[in-house]
This record gives C-alpha cells, sequence and structure tokens, in this order.
C-alpha cells in the first residue's frame, strides 16, 4: 500500500512518525518542565553566564582550530593516495564513535603533567591540563572530525577539473589552493563549521576528564547544567532549554548551508 502520493509505504510513514516522536517527546518534556516565571533569572545568574560566555569563547576557537586543521585533513584524504590512507581516515574520525571521557583520558596522558608531551610542556613553562585552553583542546578533539568528514564529501563531489585549469595556466598549487580550491569549498567549510561549533558547544565528557570544572575557568554550560542538577533543577532546566535553542538554529543554519550547497552543485551540473 502506497502512500500519499510519494511511493513510500504507509507503514514506513508510521515508523518515521514513531522515530520523530522519540525525539521530540523529550524536547517538548524540557519546554513543559520549565519555571518560565524565573526562567530569566535562572539563566541569568552568575554561575549561568560565566559559563555560558565561557562556552562560547572556547567553542569559537575550537572551530577556528577545526578549520585550520580539518581544511588540510580533508584535502589530503580526498585528494591524494598513500599507504595507511584508511587507517589515517579511521583514526581522525574515531572521536565520532569513542565515548567523549575516553577522549578525555587520552588527552590526559598526553598534555597532562605526566603525560606524553607533559614534560616537555612544563619545561616551557606550558600547563595545560586543567585549564581554559585544555577546554578548548578537549572541544577540538571531538568536533574535528565534523568538519573533515562534512569537507571530505564535499571535495570529493565538487572534482578537481578547476584546480587541473589553474594549473596548466601556470598557477603555483598555493595559489590554485587560495584562489580556486577555497572558494569552491567555502560553503561546506561553513558548514562544517557551523556543525563543529555546536559539537564544541556541547561537549562534556572529555571536558570534564581533561579541563575539571572550575568556575570561570573550565567549567562550561554542560558541565553547569550538570552542577545545577543536583543544586537547581529548575537551572539545570533552563540552561538545557538554551542549549536546545542554541542548537537547532545551528542545525537550522547548517542545514540551509548545505541546501545552498547542492542547490550550487546541481547548477553547476545542468550547465
Amino acid at each position: 500500500m502506497r502512500g500519499l502520493g510519494s511511493g513510500v509505504p504507509r507503514w514506513i510513514i508510521v515508523v518515521a512518525v514513531v522515530g520523530a516522536a522519540f525525539v521530540l517527546l523529550p524536547l517538548v518534556a524540557i519546554v513543559l518542565r520549565v519555571d518560565w516565571a524565573d526562567f530569566g533569572a535562572l539563566v541569568t545568574s552568575e554561575s549561568s553566564v560565566a559559563a555560558l560566555g565561557l562556552s562560547l569563547r572556547t567553542s569559537s576557537l575550537a572551530t577556528a582550530l577545526c578549520i585550520v586543521f580539518g581544511v588540510p585533513l580533508a584535502l589530503v584524504l580526498a585528494r591524494t593516495r598513500f599507504p595507511g590512507q584508511r587507517l589515517l581516515r579511521s583514526l581522525v574520525l574515531l572521536p565520532l564513535v569513542l565515548p567523549p571521557v575516553v577522549g578525555g583520558i587520552a588527552l590526559l596522558y598526553t598534555f597532562g603533567r605526566l603525560g606524553l608531551l607533559g614534560p616537555a610542556l612544563a619545561d616551557a613553562g606550558i600547563d595545560i591540563a586543567f585549564s581554559t585552553t585544555a577546554v578548548v583542546l578537549a572541544q577540538t578533539f571531538v568536533a574535528l572530525p565534523f568538519l573533515v568528514l562534512s569537507l571530505e564529501g564535499a571535495i570529493r563531489t565538487t572534482g578537481s577539473r578547476y584546480e587541473a585549469v589553474a594549473s596548466t595556466l601556470g598557477a603555483r598549487p598555493t595559489t590554485v589552493f587560495r584562489t580556486v580550491t577555497l572558494p569552491l569549498l567555502a560553503p561546506a567549510v561553513v558548514s562544517g563549521a557551523i556543525l563543529s561549533f555546536a559539537r564544541a558547544l556541547g561537549e562534556f565528557g572529555a571536558t570534564l576528564t581533561f579541563a575539571g570544572s572550575l568556575q570561570g575557568v573550565t567549567r562550561t554550560l554542560p558541565l553547569e547544567i550538570y552542577l545545577q542538577r543536583e543544586t537547581d533543577p529548575d537551572a539545570a532546566v533552563a540552561l538545557s532549554l538554551v542549549l536546545v535553542v542554541v542548537a537547532v538554529l545551528v542545525v537550522g543554519v547548517a542545514g540551509a548551508q548545505g541546501s545552498i550547497r547542492r542547490g550550487r552543485t546541481v547548477a553547476g551540473v545542468v550547465r
């Protein structure tokens, strides 16, 4: 039996509705649980504002690092061939499936005082663990794969014909990258950066393990929500709603960027 003129069976539509409800009902439950009378006071308390400000700052820095490292990584994975490439790709994307707390432990034993690079960093007077820098590194660790995966797919779809033409005209590789590759990939970079920012903003496990929870220094908004859950449930719910709204806006913007990119791709094919 066919669905509403779409060629989709009705039973699939029913299952899809149940799946959507599974995601939407918990969000509705948060909205219904919010103490709207005191909402403003709950989300503007000193600790809440400090946590939100810290999250926005560190997530922005983490997103910048994701762009700096993610664009070259995606280009190498999509445009080159070398031994161990599949293994490298698997390891780069590993944080997508790795429990965040495991990532935090890995970072701690890399940059901590007793970690792999800890003694060398200590000799240079650099102490990363349990600092704001640790928050940025933890967020970058979990968010980088989102940009790499998004951008790698766009690079493979776009192809390399424009770069090839520029090279035949005498442009050097760096010039081709700056004047041809980056402009072509700009929408994909923006979309991947938005997703990376959203992931960084919601990071919890790796941050708690590697950076701890010190107000104004390492206590991001997810950590503040976790602590408030025990002492002030109303504040935890209100702050959770703030994160939900931010996430919805980010996903919406990323979706719009993806639609624009697909439209440009289709237009290019038609031309």
